[in-house]
Order: structure tokens, then C-alpha cells, then sequence
């Protein structure tokens, strides 16, 4: 199913549904259409949750569930290259960058594989009480339930393959939701699993009106768990309207990393491609560097060229570092953010040709100024100069995010005392912030999110666990 200007049905119990209606999906870099997609709605999204619960009703082995996850990750690793060239085309994504999610989304079904064949519950020591005497207690994980999804256009592989893959792992069937502007890649993602082995009804993908899918998403009681990636208003939305049912939230940040005068060679450079990495449309984009007094001058001397260098235009390119913005709307929003800025613009802060906006960078803009207190999401990276290590710890802390920040320092006390302090779900030590890797636990605090996904911490919040107590 390579992208190309072809139509695409929704897959509901393994069927191929039209609706009648179409939406384009265009390019963000040419604004061509690159495919369309069946536009569903209400309608659609009850029909995915009947055949959901259909599926729930005939569970499959933990065994059953692993194989076809490693399965899945075998035809991703075949078919690595299509995967990527959907990733670019739809998102826009530097083919180099589509590449790595694209091995990413492998690591991610593997290590649900893993979870798949170790999900257990517990041995309760009973007898470590009187109470308990002559009675044995274990716990089981039991799936939750039919999983509703929604993802993001920024990860349009990855980022589904986290909410999916542990689901199954956990033996719960998903109602998928992903995000209008890429569902190519969600589509691609769900035939591989398909012809892994995985039954009708266990994974559907409805595209459409997100409100109209939210709101039954949200309001059916079949859905247990609701696991949503997007913008923090939508996602703490999404919470106080689902009350009773289990919501798992990984939101946005304003990324901060500070750099100390004993900062490892190279800092630079790696704070420069990953701030601009996928033109910063990443929750854990370099977006806010403070920089001590006495690392200042070295620090931006070398860091602007290094962002300068960077191969800005088509995401096709192999030598592309970045690329467009996701839609003409966020590029001006971008724009009038780095306008309304009251810190100097070292480099960037227009356009090329194409329409691309060059990457940016502001030194010490005002605390109030968005592009420093709110999540960006576009190639801007602010620089702020500041007296100690306490007063940058207090700055990268002053946003209302909480995801994941940097420390770079060869002082082993100040990195711990930085991640100590700092107040987000991960603290990254000479590495850049946008590091993740699949296996680990990543999420956020404050208002970046309530979970951590990866497959071995997601897998435990789609189950329910049970005690059982046995008299001897």
C-alpha cells in the first residue's frame, strides 16, 4: 500500500469500508494530493466498536498474541523502506528522520512481544500476617478492554504502533483514531498486522471527524482506556468528559536543556540536529537552551553556524535535515510567534522559496514571549543566557510542561543535582532531550501528561489486576 494518489477505505472488522465521503491527503511539502481517505464518523465508530467487542468476546493466548506481534515486527523491518516513504510523504518527515521511526515502530512490536509472553500478576505473602494463615493469594492481569487510540500526525507510525502494540500485547482490541492529516501510515501499519495473523475486529481504523469519533470514544462504555498524544487542551479535555474510564495522556512540552561551561565537545552540534529535527514538530524538541555566563560566548559562537549548515527542503532528499511544517496554518502561527519575540534573531525567522521556514534561533527573548513559555512545535530554538546553575534550573521549571529536559555538564554532582531538581517526567544527562528510546518509560508531569508509554509500562495500564484467595 505505497502512498500515491489513490483512494483508502476504513478498516472496520477487517473489512474495507467507504463512506461515500473523501478527505485529500496532501503533501505538506508540495501541497499535492497524495491520497485520499474515506471520512468517518459517528457511524463508523460504533460499527469499530461493535466489531471490537465481538472480538473481546473471543480472546486470544498470550502465546497467539506474541506471535503475531513479532510477526508484525518482521513485515516492518521487510517493508522498512515503504514504511519510510509514507512517513515522508504524508508528514512531511526528512526521509532521513522517517527512517528511524520506521526501525523505531520495529524495536516498539518487539519488545511487546516480550510483554506478551511475561504478563503475570503476583504471589501475595499471606502468611506475613496472622490474618492470612492457611491461605495462598496471587493476582492476574486481565485486559482491560477495547482500547480507543487517537494519535498524532508527528509520529504517524511510531506513535501508533505505542498505543497499539501494547494493547494486543495486553489481549485488548483498539478503535484507532489517527490523526487526519497522516492516516496513510496507520492504514500501512494495520494491513502488516493483518497479514500477520491478527483476527478481524482486533484492530480498526476509523479516520474522520474527530469529534465525532471522540465523542463516541469518550461517551460508549465498552471503551475502557482511552490513550490520547496530542495537544494538552484537547488531551485534559478529553479527561474531565471520560471521568469513569482510564485515561492516559502524553501531551506537549517546551523542551529546555542547560548547557554548562564543562559541557561535553560537541553539545553544540547535537542541540542543533535535534532542535530542528523534523522541523521541531516533536514533544520532546530542543526548544528552550540555557546557557551558563561563562559558556555563552563559546556556546552560541559555535551552535549558530552548526544550525546554519543544516540542508533545509525536500523531505525526499536524502540530505534533508529539515522540512516543512505540517500545514500553512502552524507555519504562520510559527511566524508570528518569532515576530512577537522581544529576544534577538540570531539566524532564520523567515522563509525559503518553497515556503519552508528557515531554522531559528532567539537569544534571550522575554519570559512572556510564546515562542520561550509555550510548546512551539516548529524549527525555533530560544537561547537565554543565565548567571548559575540554580537560575537556569528555575527557568527550564517555569513552564507549565513537564516532559523531558537535558543536562550537560562532566560534573557528575551537577547532573544529579539538576535532575533532582528539574521537574519532568525524564532528565536526559549529555544527551540531547529528544532522546527516546522504545523500552523505556516515557511521559510527562504537570500538564505534559499523566502515563508512560513504553510497551512494559503501557501493557500494565490496559489490564485490570485481580486478587484471588485460595483457603489451603
Amino acid at each position: 500500500m505505497a502512498a500515491s494518489t489513490i483512494d483508502h477505505a476504513l478498516l472496520i472488522d477487517g473489512r474495507q469500508v467507504e463512506t461515500g465521503e473523501w478527505t485529500d491527503v496532501r503533501s505538506p511539502y508540495s501541497g499535492e494530493i497524495v491520497g485520499r481517505i474515506a471520512a468517518g464518523g459517528a457511524a463508523e465508530a460504533r460499527q469499530a466498536l461493535d466489531a471490537a467487542d465481538r472480538a473481546l468476546q473471543s480472546p486470544l493466548p498470550a502465546h497467539e498474541r506474541a506471535r503475531i506481534l513479532d510477526r508484525t515486527a518482521q513485515l516492518l523491518e521487510e517493508h522498512h523502506d515503504e514504511a519510510a516513504r509514507i512517513i515522508s510523504t504524508e508528514a512531511g518527515k526528512p526521509m532521513k528522520a522517517a527512517r528511524v521511526e520506521a526501525q523505531r515502530a520495529v524495536s516498539t512490536f518487539t519488545f511487546a512481544a516480550v510483554e506478551a509472553r511475561k504478563l503475570a500478576g503476583e504471589v501475595i505473602p499471606m502468611d506475613a500476617s496472622a490474618a492470612g494463615a492457611g491461605k495462598l493469594a496471587l493476582t492476574l492481569r486481565l485486559p482491560i478492554g477495547i482500547v480507543g487510540a487517537i494519535s498524532p500526525f508527528n509520529f504517524p507510525l511510531n506513535l501508533v504502533a505505542h498505543k497499539v502494540a501494547p494493547a494486543l500485547a495486553a489481549g485488548c482490541p483498539v478503535v484507532l483514531k489517527p490523526a487526519s492529516t497522516t492516516p496513510l501510515s496507520a492504514l500501512f501499519l494495520a494491513s502488516l498486522e493483518e497479514e500477520a495473523g491478527l483476527p478481524p475486529g482486533w484492530l480498526n481504523v476509523v479516520s474522520g471527524s474527530a469529534s465525532e469519533i471522540g465523542d463516541v470514544l469518550v461517551g460508549d462504555a465498552r471503551v475502557k482506556l482511552i490513550t490520547f498524544t496530542g495537544s494538552s487542551g484537547v488531551g485534559w479535555g478529553i479527561a474531565e468528559r471520560a471521568a469513569k474510564k482510564r485515561v492516559k495522556l502524553e501531551l506537549g512540552n517546551a523542551t529546555p536543556a542547560i548547557v554548562c561551561a564543562d559541557a561535553p565537545e560537541g553539545t553544540a552540534a547535537k542541540l542543533a540536529a535535534n532542535g530542528f529535527s523534523f522541523a521541531g514538530q516533536s514533544c520532546i524538541s530542543v526548544q528552550r537552551i540555557f546557557v551558563l555566563d561563562d559558556a555563552w560566548e563559546s556556546f552560541v559562537a559555535e551552535f549558530v553556524p552548526k544550525v546554519e549548515a543544516l540542508v533545509v527542503g525536500d523531505p525526499s532528499d536524502e540530505a534533508t535535515d529539515v522540512g516543512p511544517v505540517i500545514s500553512e496554518h502552524d507555519r504562520e502561527r510559527i511566524l508570528d510567534w518569532v515576530q512577537a519575540s522581544k529576544g534577538d534573531v540570531l539566524t532564520g525567522g523567515d522563509t525559503t522559496d518553497e515556503g519552508i521556514i528557515r531554522p531559528t534561533v532567539i537569544a534571550n527573548p522575554a519570559a512572556t514571549d510564546k515562542v520561550q513559555c509555550e510548546e512551539v512545535f516548529g524549527p525555533v530554538v530560544t537561547l537565554t543566557r543565565t548567571p548559575s546553575l540554580d537560575d537556569a534550573i528555575d527557568w527550564a521549571n517555569s513552564t507549565r510542561f513537564g516532559l523531558q529536559a537535558a543536562i550537560f555538564s562532566t560534573d557528575i554532582r551537577t547532573c544529579l543535582h539538576a535532575a533532582q531538581r528539574l521537574e519532568f517526567g525524564g532528565v536526559t544527562v549529555n544527551e540531547a532531550p529528544t532522546y527516546r528510546a522504545d523500552q523505556m518509560p516515557y511521559g510527562g508531569v504537570k500538564d505534559s501528561g499523566n502515563t508512560r508509554e513504553g510497551p512494559a509500562w503501557a501493557v500494565r495500564e490496559m489490564t485490570e489486576e485481580r486478587l484471588v484467595v485460595i483457603q489451603l
